[in-house]
């Protein structure tokens, strides 16, 4: 459990920029899911269920203007950033872990 700081910058506009923190990675990167199922529902408010695919996940992501991580490391005290593709990476291990039904 590391404490996670998620940066996110929706659009170019400075003003688009928000953070929010969690109490460990997952619980960041379910965050940034369940951003991404807001926006489908945005796009089709008649529809009873939201379905998609991991590749429509990551498009997502590179379509975001900034999108960081920033996790607490215990041995410095300090908070290591990551980038994308390191969000993306730890969000395809984190579906894949449970879908094989673990948490």
């Amino acid at each position: 459990m590391s404490h996670t700081i998620l940066l996110l910058q929706s659009t170019t506009k400075l003003d688009s920029r928000t953070y929010s923190d969690y109490e460990s990675v997952d619980e960041c990167l379910d965050a940034i899911c369940k951003v991404f199922e807001e926006h489908l529902k945005k796009r089709n408010p008649t529809s009873p269920s939201i379905t998609y695919d991991i590749s429509e996940l990551f498009e997502f992501i590179n379509e975001i203007a900034d999108l960081s991580c920033l996790v607490f490391q215990k041995p410095t005290g300090q908070y290591k950033p990551h980038n994308k593709e390191w969000i993306k990476q730890e969000i395809f291990q984190l579906l894949r872990k449970q879908a094989a039904g673990g948490r």
